[in-house]
């Protein structure tokens, strides 16, 4: 096969049920609750490193309660967007209704943002997003294999894991390519087979 199948594998949407929850239950519980309007959880801060899955998860908030406010990445925010922000918290409080849901890449206070947003940030939940292990990972992706019916050996995993992209939406596309190219080409998915998919010498 001539063209990379990687290219032309779509981006799975991004929901609850296909995030990994890994060690991340509480807040995924807190999400839930801010969705379904519950009062007593109205704004949550999230934050973790990159591929800890916040933009996933303010992507399904969007698609699970379009009438909640859910915003990525406030440490790109320049000061008139800070202070919009601000002001949307603040008028939120007062009306006693509504949700608003924000990520960021670092604590409130760890990211050089106005002091008076920074305070507005940590004022209702505030969870920091943990990565998933390497554990979890292969975890993920054979529960993923498995939904598809696929036979992926453990050897597979282990490579995908030391030589690929490590979040989990390029290592599920990976998986997705090789479940492709296995049916298409009748063989059992192998190490070799994934080189070849991804124009890999054999010896690597």
């Amino acid at each position: 096969m001539k063209q990379l199948l990687l290219d032309i594998q779509p981006a799975a949407r991004p929901t609850f049920d296909n995030f990994v929850v890994g060690s991340n239950a509480e807040a995924l519980h807190s999400l839930a609750l801010a969705l379904s309007n519950d009062d007593a959880v109205r704004f949550i801060y999230l934050w973790g490193e990159a591929g800890s899955g916040k933009s996933h998860l303010i992507a399904a908030c969007r698609a699970e309660n379009p009438q909640v406010i859910a915003i990525d990445d406030v440490q790109l925010f320049d000061e008139v967007a800070q202070i919009d922000l601000f002001n949307t918290y603040n008028s939120m409080r007062d009306s006693d209704n509504g949700a608003l849901i924000v990520t960021g890449n670092a604590a409130p206070t760890k990211m050089n943002l106005r002091e008076d947003l920074a305070t507005r940030l940590a004022w209702g939940l505030t969870y920091q997003l943990l990565p998933l292990s390497d554990a979890e990972k292969a975890l993920a992706l054979m529960s993923h294999a498995d939904t598809r019916g696929m036979r992926l050996p453990t050897e597979v995993i282990t490579y995908c894991l030391r030589y690929l992209q490590r979040d989990l939406p390029t290592l599920i596309a990976t998986i997705n390519a090789l479940d492709e190219w296995s049916l298409i080409t009748k063989k059992p998915v192998t190490v070799p087979m994934l080189r070849q998919l991804l124009h890999l010498p054999l010896n690597q």
